[in-house]
C-alpha cells in the first residue's frame, strides 16, 4: 500500500499534469483532491496537446482508475464538454473514472455570483477566474451546498431551485449592470446532470480506504499551487480551498499516517496568474522573453502569467509546509539562452534581511535579495539524460537542492511525456 501526493509550490500553472502522466504507470489509483475547473492540466504526448480541467491526469492510462475526490467541486456543463473532448480517444470512461457523491456542485448561479461579487469589488478584485468556485465553496462551509450524492434523490429538482432563488437575491443584492439568460443556464445545467448520472458515482472515502487495505497504489493530485491555499497562500489572492498536503487527506479521506512520498513540482522561475503579490516579478525585456518562450498562458482561461526570477523563499516556506520529500522541476529549457540567471535567496522586510515568508509580502514591504549563476545557450529540449545537460544548468539544480535541503529528482525539458529527465 502506498499513497504519495504530488503537489504544486509556487502559484500553480507548475506542470502537475505531465508530471501525474508521467508517474501514472507506478500506481493503481489517481486521486484529484481539490480544486474546480478552473484548474488546467496540460498533457502532452503523440503530438497531441490535451488539457484536463476536473478529470485526473491518469485517464489516458488504461490501467488507472481516476477518481474526482470530496474536495472537488464540479461543474457539470463544463465536465460534459470535457467528457466528449475525450470522446475520440476511446477511453472506457464509465469504470476507469469514479466520481465521490461528496464532491460539490457549481450551479450556474455561482458563476453568476462569482462574476458580480467580482464586478462590484472594482479596482480590488483579487483576479478570480468566474468559474463559480469560490461561490461553490462558500456554500459548502456554509452548508447550503448541493452534492454530486443529491442528483440520486428524487428533491434534487427542489434543492436546486432553492438554492438558485437564494443565490439569484444575493446577485440582485451586488447591484452590477449584469447581463444573462438564466433559463438557457438551466437548460444546459440539467442537460449535462442527465449525462453525469450516466457516469460511476462511489463513496469515495470507504473505497480509497479500501484499496489501501488490498494493497493498491495511491498517487494524490492536487491542483494549482501551494501559494495559492486558502489558509498558507498570500491571502486574500488565493484560491478557495486546501491546495496543500492537509487538503490530500481532507479532500479524499485519507489519514495522514497513510502517506509515504510528497513530491512537489516547481518551474525554474516564478510565474503567477492574476492579481496578488510577487516579489520577483519582472517588468522588463527578460520578463517577456521568459513569457513568450515558456508559453506563458493559462490553459484554461487564455491568461497571460506574469513571470520573474525563482524565489526560494517562497519555494522554501511551500517545502516546509508540505513536507516535500522529493523535488521535480519544471521548464527549465525556458532559461536557456540567458547570460546571467538570478535567484532571490533572501527578502529585504522593513529595511531586515529574512529568510523566511513573512505575513506581508506587498511590494511596499518586500525587497528580494537575489545571488547571479551564470546562466547557459545549450538548448535542453533534445537531451535525455543529466549527464548531457551543461554544467551551468547542473550548478543551478545543485544550487537549488543545496538551499532547499532536497533532492531535485526529475528535471522536465519540454512539454512532451519523453523530455522528462530522472537525476
Amino acid at each position: 500500500m502506498t499513497v504519495d501526493l504530488l503537489l504544486g509550490l509556487q502559484w500553480g500553472d507548475e506542470g502537475k499534469g505531465k508530471i501525474v502522466d508521467v508517474l501514472t504507470s507506478k500506481y493503481d489509483i489517481i486521486a484529484r483532491f481539490q480544486g474546480g475547473p478552473n484548474a488546467g492540466h496540460t498533457l502532452e504526448f503523440d503530438g497531441i496537446k490535451h488539457v484536463l480541467r476536473t478529470i485526473p491526469s491518469g485517464i489516458f492510462h488504461k490501467k488507472s482508475i481516476n477518481i474526482i475526490g470530496n474536495g472537488v467541486v464540479m461543474d457539470p456543463v463544463v465536465f460534459q464538454k470535457e467528457i466528449e473532448g475525450l470522446e475520440k480517444f476511446n477511453l472506457d470512461i464509465k469504470s476507469k473514472l469514479l466520481i465521490s457523491r461528496k464532491a460539490h456542485l457549481i450551479l450556474p448561479t455561482h458563476r453568476l455570483l462569482d462574476a458580480a461579487s467580482e464586478a462590484s469589488k472594482g479596482k480590488a478584485k483579487i483576479g478570480s477566474t468566474l468559474k463559480g468556485i469560490g461561490p461553490t465553496y462558500m456554500d459548502k462551509t456554509g452548508r447550503n451546498g448541493i452534492r454530486v450524492g443529491d442528483i440520486e434523490l428524487a428533491d434534487f429538482e427542489e434543492r436546486y431551485r432553492s438554492l438558485a432563488d437564494k443565490h439569484q437575491s444575493m446577485i440582485d443584492f451586488y447591484d452590477v449592470d449584469l447581463q444573462y439568460n438564466l433559463k438557457e443556464l438551466e437548460e444546459e445545467f440539467f442537460a449535462a446532470i442527465k449525462a453525469l448520472k450516466e457516469l460511476t458515482f462511489i463513496d469515495s472515502e470507504a473505497y480509497l480506504n479500501k484499496a489501501m487495505k488490498d494493497g493498491k497504489s495511491i498517487l494524490a493530485e492536487g491542483a494549482q499551487g501551494s501559494l495559492l491555499d486558502i489558509d498558507f497562500g498570500t491571502y486574500p489572492f488565493v484560491t478557495s480551498s486546501t491546495t496543500t498536503a492537509a487538503g490530500a487527506c481532507t479532500g479524499l479521506g485519507i489519514a495522514p499516517n497513510k502517506v509515504k512520498e510528497a513530491f512537489g513540482i516547481f518551474k525554474a522561475y516564478t510565474t503567477r496568474v492574476g492579481s496578488g503579490p510577487f516579489p520577483t516579478e519582472l517588468f522588463d525585456e527578460t520578463g517577456a522573453t521568459m513569457a513568450k518562450v515558456g508559453n506563458e498562458f493559462g490553459a484554461v482561461t487564455g491568461r497571460a502569467r506574469r513571470c520573474g526570477w525563482l524565489d526560494l523563499v517562497a519555494l522554501k516556506y511551500a517545502v516546509q509546509v508540505n513536507g516535500v520529500t522529493q523535488l521535480y522541476m519544471m521548464k527549465g529549457d525556458v532559461l536557456s539562452g540567458f547570460d546571467t540567471l538570478k535567484v532571490c535567496t533572501a527578502y529585504k522586510y522593513n529595511s531586515e534581511k529574512i529568510d523566511h515568508l513573512p505575513y506581508n509580502i506587498e511590494p511596499e514591504n518586500v525587497t528580494p535579495v537575489y545571488v547571479e549563476k551564470k546562466g547557459w545557450s545549450a538548448d535542453l529540449t533534445g537531451m535525455t539524460s543529466y549527464d548531457e545537460l551543461p554544467a551551468e544548468f547542473k550548478e543551478y539544480v545543485e544550487f537549488i537542492e543545496a538551499e532547499l535541503e532536497i533532492p531535485i529528482k526529475v528535471i522536465s525539458v519540454g512539454p512532451d511525456r519523453t523530455q522528462t529527465i530522472t537525476k
